[in-house]
């Protein structure tokens, strides 16, 4: 055993190179709180002038959930009254361009006087501009300004943020007007990318123009076509133009699909914009106790069917954490309305098709055209904002010039409200849309609240994602048929400069997911997605990671697609500690899901330490081109590493090889000593110990081995990997199984 070891690391030690670091995914320090079943409602009352409701009892509200009725646990009246204010401290005021803030920290200047308790907690606004025109920007400034001068409260919190095609936080949540209103100024003086108010909707002269180009050339081509086909002496002009007429042709169908094309490339990209940046703020107002709104400035969302999903998770976030959204048409009185002008579009496109049945190609076949009939459906730009309001128990302002006077309504929402709770009757958290409705006893009042919520038995600071909530719902009950083979490993690498790096794979045969096949298009498609939950040792979730999977391409490519494997990749910063790592692998049209359950241990990362990698089993290498040199803890010198990730080792490979890497404490100049063991049922088969190399240049010691396999009979086994130094020692474990 000795032998083979050593002349193992004989012929690999000159593979034992440098290992740069990685720039992380993303590093956190909230908790994902997963486990409460109480659902809360908060719930504004007003009569018909407007006026807030404070007279009535939980006897007064029926509350239903998917039409079953629930029983409520708890009710109370919240209010903000200035004249029965009391004593209390306050958040410090935040810079402009700071981050968006988690917490609201004491403050040590006076304290303004406001009535909170635990439930209404404190009351915050984040003002959002969109992408907006000139004339949309100023009436934007002048309608926010009018509201922090005029009509917001001293007490409530405000922060300003830009959405163009990234979010800027202009001012953080502050108390101060002078700070909010110099932050309002700046988005309205800073110009965005060019939004378009028609929403890629096209005028009647438009789609006449696209016909009568199509039309034009499709008659040239034909009538030269017919003159060709004569014969004669002229047959071969004839048939010249005949040929130049088919380009014009293609050109003419080239043009129009070019068109829409972009057009709608560029409502996908602004749409993610859009609801990414409205996601990342209404998650930053997640922690905060109380009602909480983000008043919303935009000319409209249109809402594409690429983005779709994801606007359902900007309301499902929004429900969640107790935002409101309030979202204001910057464009005022539109001179057309933009749901006319969708109906026009189809008019118009049906009758120019009618009338040049013969010839018109307007970029396809029917189908394309009544795929862009119904994208036109959702591309009246109100009707988003008007979704986002109604479905968070906000309210949407439009069709005015004169914004301001609305924008009152906002406090007089966050200052006076009903707080009920109930817990749900229906206890199969499955992931799956819940409608909650609301009747009242007393006639004639309005009603404002949220529509629903994704039945989740989990909480959180991060967003939970349309595609994420059957998989979290199967991990919180504990479903899973397993029917997807997965296999799922984690590493970690105690680098000084990512203290506790460590990477999340999970593999899966791509076969085992579904694909969608249309025969009339020759296309495939698939829709799966993978999370997983990282726990600490109080079996909180410190770590929610997830990718949406919608393979798509052509159909004679699907034989391709099914024999490659799906390779989840995702790297985060842990502080040191016990983790209990769940993985899942959900398939959307069968509702199949596999989970797999982990541990990993992360060690201190203090760099006055001996620190070790985890011992990495290599499936396979894949070498890179010359000087490439991506910034992966697996890579060896121009060769990317694979781990194996648990499947069983086959002994036709020869040998088995393996990985890791040694961080001698900072400053030291000893050489650690290494020992390489191999166990089978607890018990030591060979110990070997090994020379290493010195440091390289960035004061590692990678180390590439390999394992010859021909001595060694099926079963399982497991290396254990020590370094001693002058400061201590370290050691790692790993498990690995020899196939027959």
């Amino acid at each position: 055993m000795r032998k083979i070891l050593c002349g193992a690391f004989l012929l690999v030690a000159s593979l034992a190179l440098v290992i740069f670091g990685q720039t992380p995914t993303g590093q956190r320090d909230q908790t994902i709180k997963i486990g409460t079943a109480e659902v809360q409602l908060d719930i504004v009352i007003k009569d018909k002038k407007g006026r807030p409701v404070k007279d009535l009892k939980a006897e007064d509200f029926e509350l239903f959930e998917d039409g079953t009725k629930q029983n409520i646990e708890s009710f109370r009246l919240i209010t903000k009254d200035s004249e029965n204010a009391s004593e209390a401290p306050i958040a410090p005021t935040a810079g402009p361009g700071s981050d968006i803030i988690k917490t609201l920290p004491p403050k040590t200047t006076t304290a303004t006087k406001v009535n909170r308790d635990a439930e209404s907690g404190i009351t915050a606004i984040a003002l959002v501009f969109d992408r907006l025109s000139t004339d949309a920007r100023r009436r934007a400034q002048l309608s926010a300004q009018s509201y922090v001068t005029d009509s917001a409260r001293q007490d409530n919190y405000v922060g300003v943020f830009l959405i163009n095609l990234n979010l800027a936080t202009l001012q953080n949540y502050t108390t101060e007007s002078a700070l909010i209103r110099q932050a309002i100024d700046k988005a309205a003086s800073t110009a965005t990318s060019t939004f378009d108010p028609s929403g890629g909707i096209y005028t009647s002269a438009t789609v006449q123009n696209m016909a009568q180009t199509s039309a034009a050339a499709s008659s040239a081509a034909s009538a030269a076509s017919g003159a060709g086909a004569s014969g004669g002496a002229g047959a071969a002009a004839a048939g010249a133009a005949a040929g130049a007429a088919a380009v014009d042709l293609q050109l003419a169908q080239m043009q129009l699909r070019t068109k829409e094309t972009f057009d709608r490339l560029q409502r996908d990209q602004q749409g993610y914009a859009t609801v990414n940046g409205l996601l990342a703020v209404i998650s930053s107002m997640e922690k905060l106790p109380g009602r909480k709104a983000v008043m919303f400035f935009s000319e409209g969302v249109a809402i594409p069917p690429n983005v779709r999903q994801q606007f359902r998770s900007v309301i499902n976030s929004a429900n969640r954490s107790n935002v409101s959204l309030y979202t204001v048409d910057a464009a005022g009185l539109r001179v057309e309305s933009t749901t006319a002008a969708s109906r026009d579009e189809i008019n118009n496109r049906a009758r120019q098709r009618m009338d040049n049945l013969d010839v018109v190609h307007l970029g396809g076949a029917m189908t394309a055209e009544l795929e862009r009939n119904e994208d036109l459906i959702n591309l009246n730009p109100q009707n988003g904002l008007m979704q986002l309001a109604q479905e968070t128990g906000g309210q949407f302002i439009g069709d005015t010039n004169n914004i301001a006077p609305k924008l009152k309504q906002v406090d007089e929402d966050l200052s006076t409200y009903y707080l009920l709770s109930y817990t749900p009757t229906n206890t199969n958290y499955d992931g799956k849309f819940r409608n909650v409705s609301l009747k009242l006893k007393r006639s004639g009042l309005d009603v404002q609240t949220r529509k629903g919520y994704y039945a989740v038995n989990a909480g959180g600071s991060t967003p939970v994602l349309y595609y994420e909530t059957p998989a979290l719902a199967a991990l919180a009950n504990g479903r899973a048929d397993n029917t997807i083979p997965m296999k799922a490993q984690h590493f970690n690498f105690p680098e000084a400069a990512h203290a506790g790096r460590t990477a999340f794979e999970v593999e899966m045969p791509a076969n085992a997911f579904t694909f969608v096949e249309d025969n009339k298009k020759k296309t495939y498609a698939s829709d799966f997605s993978v999370v997983v939950l990282v726990k600490d040792d109080k079996k909180q979730v410190v770590r929610k990671l997830s990718t949406h999977y919608t393979l798509t391409g052509q159909l004679d490519q699907l034989p391709k697609m099914k024999n490659g494997l799906i390779l989840f990749f995702r790297e985060e910063d842990l502080p040191p500690g016990n983790y209990e790592v769940e993985a899942a692998a959900y398939d959307m049209p069968t509702n199949k899901i596999s989970v797999r359950r982990t541990t990993i241990d992360v060690p201190d990362a203090d760099e006055t330490k001996l620190r070790l990698s985890s011992v990495v089993i290599v499936k396979r290498g894949e070498q890179l081109p010359k000087g490439q040199k991506p910034d992966s803890p697996f890579l060896a010198g121009d060769v990317l590493l694979y781990p194996n990730l648990g499947e069983p080792v086959s002994k036709a490979g020869k040998q088995m090889g393996f990985f890791f890497t040694v961080y001698p404490p900072k400053g030291s100049t000893f050489t650690p000593g290494l020992m390489v063991e191999l166990l089978q049922s607890g018990k030591v088969l060979a110990a070997v110990p090994l020379k290493m190399p010195p440091p390289n240049e960035s004061g590692r010691i990678p180390f590439v081995g390999n394992i010859p396999l021909e001595s060694l009979p099926p079963g399982e086994y497991e290396m254990r990997v020590t370094v001693r130094g002058d400061k201590g020692s370290a050691f790692r474990t790993t498990k690995f199984t020899i196939a027959p």
